[in-house]
């Protein structure tokens, strides 16, 4: 425990006098950091304190360095104080255990925004530095994005690629360029896909129609179209009335993260001028239009667009409105009351997302979903709720640590003996698709929506279109 004159030198002139982002945002959540009691229950939910035991890699060590920033008795320039935020996964798993209610995401977000303005961060190498072009150059820009993925699509599916990585002949080569390609190769289908068009059966005559639409998302739409697909046939067959939004971009979330914060903002103002007309169509209290997400990283930052644009004047009410009809599939599905599908004979264990669980606090509807599916054998995961070191691309970026927690991970997850492994999160699901093959596990990796799709499909309530 620190000292009380070191733990609060906090002042309004100090602040004045070392005006960053990263000052604004401390001086929001000043009255909740001050009611800090220094219980320590951030520490057993941090995965970087766990690993290294290092109170400057936990969330009150970290709060301490931006507040040391933020007096200026710390440069930002001070290699160690990037290097612990770098460090930190975002996982937001200390917000869950915090009883003061501290939003160390915004904070966290708020000291990668002052490390970008300032210009302090560190290179990090050839690797880092590609990640940086790709969020700045490629994803706010949907034409490049669908070359990117395009690409990436057909590296996914190009036989002799899949030959090289079957005989770990590029891991011998790179192991990290072998960790990539497994990213990559975990995101076919695990179905073979379920249908091509849908068809109503006589269930659905009896569910109440809701008007909803679908956040494609950038690597959902781009990697995990399946999924998406998926999404829309099992909305459809519970009363979902869907209405497309084509002109969608990227989230923003991989940028807030980074600290890129006003990409993020632009992409949010341009999402929300997307979904303007959808949203405002609905004059039935009961029955608001919704906009679903798939993907729980985007899902908890468009949640949060009320928050990320409180102080523009142009679009601050219309953000608010934005974030408060954004429901997880699962979430939208538990609330409404599930049309059951055909039994699946498997053994399937869950691991819930950070930003489903942690952020978005949607801590029940998956296991709800999934005790939904007849004949499933449900095996609890001990530590469900701990990160699985994916972190949007944190896993490339940071790949040591990651890679420790994700070992952690595995030997929980083959713990379980399931079969399948369920998720909400195409970051999770990439992830953990790697996990199983480094590891051993012997199981597969699917997105909860896929496993309902597919218990549809078995019960017969979809048509494929005809082949003219």
């Amino acid at each position: 425990m620190w000292p009380v004159s070191e733990t609060y030198p906090f002042t309004h002139k100090q602040m004045k006098n070392h005006s960053t982002t990263l000052h604004t945002a401390l001086e929001a959540e000043m009255d909740k950091i001050l009611g800090c009691i220094h219980c320590g229950l951030c520490l057993p939910a941090c995965p970087t304190y766990q690993q290294v035991g290092n109170e400057n890699d936990s969330p009150r060590g970290r709060i301490y360095l931006m507040r040391a920033v933020a007096e200026g008795r710390l440069e930002t320039t001070t290699p160690a104080f990037a290097r612990h935020i770098d460090l930190c996964l975002g996982c937001r798993a200390c917000e869950t255990a915090c009883p003061a209610g501290v939003n160390y995401g915004f904070l966290l977000e708020s000291a990668r925004e002052t490390l970008l303005e300032q210009k302090a961060q560190p290179g990090g190498g050839l690797q880092k530095g590609l990640l940086k072009f790709a969020l700045r150059h490629i994803f706010p820009y949907p034409g490049r994005l669908r070359v990117a993925f395009t690409l990436s699509r057909w590296m996914r599916n190009n036989r002799l690629l899949q030959f090289a990585y079957r005989k770990g002949w590029v891991k011998s080569v790179s192991p990290s360029a072998d960790f990539a390609l497994s990213l990559l190769m975990t995101t076919q289908p695990q179905w073979g896909g379920a249908a091509r068009g849908e068809t109503h059966s006589n269930v659905v005559a009896d569910v109440v129609p809701r008007p909803v639409s679908v956040f494609t998302g950038c690597v959902m739409e781009g990697l995990f179209k399946h999924a998406n697909d998926a999404t829309k046939r099992v909305l459809r067959i519970n009363g979902g009335q869907l209405d497309p939004v084509p002109e969608q971009v990227c989230c923003g979330a991989l940028h807030a993260h980074a600290g890129d914060v006003e990409t993020a903002r632009k992409l949010a103002r341009q999402n929300i001028d997307a979904f303007d007309e959808f949203l405002r169509a609905g004059n039935n209290v009961k029955n608001l239009p919704t906009i679903i997400i798939n993907a729980a990283g985007c899902g908890a930052l468009l949640k949060e667009y009320g928050e990320l644009l409180k102080h523009d004047a142009q679009y601050a009410e219309r953000a608010r409105l934005f974030s408060s009809r954004v429901k997880d599939i699962t979430e939208f599905l538990a609330q409404g009351g599930l049309v059951q599908g055909a039994p699946i004979q498997k053994k399937v264990t869950y691991d819930a997302p950070c930003h489903l669980y942690h952020a978005q606090r949607v801590t029940n509807a998956p296991q709800q979903l999934l005790a939904a599916i007849p004949g499933l054998e449900y095996k609890p995961l001990e530590g469900l709720q701990d990160c699985c070191g994916g972190a949007g691309i944190y896993n490339l970026s940071e790949p040591e640590m990651s890679g420790k927690i994700l070992s952690d991970k595995m030997s929980k997850v083959k713990a379980t003996e399931a079969e399948l492994l369920v998720t909400a999160n195409p970051g999770c699901h990439m992830q953990l698709g790697a996990g199983v093959r480094s590891y051993g596990a012997n199981c597969s990796v699917t997105h909860i929506v896929e496993l309902l799709d597919e218990s549809y499909r078995q019960a017969g309530y979809y048509e494929t279109e005809q082949q003219s």
